[in-house]
């Protein structure tokens, strides 16, 4: 036990909550601090695993009596694990993972624990969906709160630019409601600027139809890593020419080696790109006809499927425990030099799931002004990142090095500043460039909703000096 642990009676927290706590020494403790990223072996001094917002506000207002360290665990999945901390008490939203559609105006309701897959399995039935990100077991209150880039960017905007209102546990426990009409200060903090204002407890979402009766074309285009040169030439000029119903994201990657994988290219070296229609198939799928004839591609494996099967691909290939290391940048263009790098580097992958993503980030996002949401990338272009994983601890040098020195060769061609929620700890120098000329709003609404910086695990903005209270 440390000495945080002794001199806390964390053993009463219990008797606070209608959820459950998890201490040091209980069976279920090593699971619960367990996050997506093996990288990441923290010992928090207690796990709050709240039931609803009461229980959150008890344990936030707990922590801040026995000056504890707050940490807010939704999903897990963030890059540098940033959901647990060491001698911390942990706010654990697991547990509330409600999702609601209203049909009358397609507005979602969703609780701060719940993941995308939670949100698809409501809305895609319904021919509708929430713009997201890639991964399903992505939690919803950490891709949103950091912007949320996904398939739907292109015609719907990010997740932030769809939310509508927020349920949000501030720092001296107290319950409020963000919305334009509302705390609108918070709001627009809310929409980007990560969890550094408050505990989220519930989201209300604008949901948009999305393919035919949810059902979406795409699927991936694989190209020999020999051809990848020409692939991110091409992709450079047409992608930001196609219309808004389809986005495609482009990888660096190794084919798995597995179902539904041809055997004669599993663990072969290529550069992929990843489609998604969501419009009125007839159109849709000359479109992608069209995109699919380019080079000579090893496998064209589009087809149509529910949007939640495009969403879920890859939750298999990708599950808990292994480790990971993220390097990110935005990129305004694609350079020679950078094309240059990414074959360099990207067909050189240390191990079988290490890559390079490259996600658009133009169309709707790009309509909406930089200081509109926290969220200040809107000048078009593509968010990337180069992520290590292996599921060895052994190999935790060789996937981190290469993809520094990956990120290193790519700095000249970058735009500044990265996508907060690709971040990992990298210091406050990364976090203020991430918000460009939006950093200085964004330390007033902290120092006017969180003065004391309670919630600072996470990619933390620092309150401004000298403000007023709210």
């Amino acid at each position: 036990m440390t000495a945080t642990q002794t001199a806390v009676p964390v053993d009463t927290l219990a008797t606070l909550l209608r959820g459950s706590v998890i201490l040091p020494g209980d069976a279920g403790y090593d699971a619960a601090r367990a996050v997506h990223n093996g990288m990441i072996d923290r010992r928090p001094a207690a796990i709050a695993r709240c039931a609803d917002e009461v229980d959150v506000s008890r344990a936030v207002l707990f922590a801040r009596e026995h000056g504890m360290t707050v940490a807010v665990r939704g999903g897990g999945h963030n890059a540098g694990g940033l959901g647990v901390w060491d001698d911390a008490l942990v706010v654990d939203l697991s547990s509330m993972r409600g999702v609601h559609l209203d049909r009358s105006d397609g507005t979602v309701r969703v609780q701060g624990g719940a993941t995308w897959g939670d949100v698809d399995h409501v809305t895609v039935p319904a021919g509708r969906a929430v713009p997201s990100g890639l991964i399903s077991t992505t939690g919803v209150g950490g891709l949103t709160l950091g912007g949320g880039i996904g398939y739907l960017s292109r015609r719907y905007g990010l997740t932030v630019d769809n939310l509508l209102g927020a349920q949000v546990v501030l720092a001296d426990g107290t319950v409020v409601t963000a919305s334009e009409d509302e705390h609108p200060d918070l709001f627009w903090g809310l929409r980007g600027g990560g969890g550094n204002f408050g505990v989220v407890t519930s989201f209300r979402f604008r949901s948009h139809p999305v393919g035919e009766g949810g059902i979406v074309l795409g699927g991936p285009v694989l190209y020999d890593a020999a051809d990848a040169a020409e692939v991110l030439r091409w992709y450079r000029e047409v992608l930001p020419a196609l219309p808004e119903e389809v986005s495609g994201w482009l990888g660096m990657l190794r084919v798995p080696s597995g179902p539904p994988f041809p055997e004669a290219l599993w663990d072969r070296h290529v550069c992929g790109i990843v489609w998604c229609w969501t419009g009125p198939h007839d159109r849709g799928q000359e479109v992608l006809d069209e995109l699919a004839a380019f080079g000579e591609p090893l496998l064209v494996g589009l087809h149509d499927m529910p949007f939640s099967a495009l969403q879920s691909a890859f939750d298999a290939l990708y599950p808990p425990g292994y480790q990971w290391y993220w390097k990110a940048d935005f990129y305004d263009r694609i350079t020679d030099e950078a094309v240059s790098t990414h074959v360099q580097h990207g067909t050189r992958l240390p191990s079988a799931l290490s890559t390079m993503h490259l996600y658009p980030v133009d169309g709707a996002v790009a309509r909406v002004a930089e200081d509109a949401t926290a969220f200040p990338h809107r000048s078009g272009g593509w968010a990337g990142v180069i992520v290590g994983i292996d599921p060895d601890p052994a190999n935790r040098d060789l996937i981190t090095g290469w993809s520094r020195d990956y990120w290193e060769a790519l700095r000249p061609s970058a735009a500044g500043g990265a996508y907060v929620n690709f971040l990992m700890e990298e210091g406050a120098d990364r976090v203020k460039a991430a918000y460009r000329g939006n950093h200085d709003r964004l330390t007033r609404v902290k120092a006017r909703y969180d003065p004391e910086n309670t919630f600072r695990v996470n990619q933390n903005i620092p309150p401004a000096t000298g403000e007023t209270s709210r």
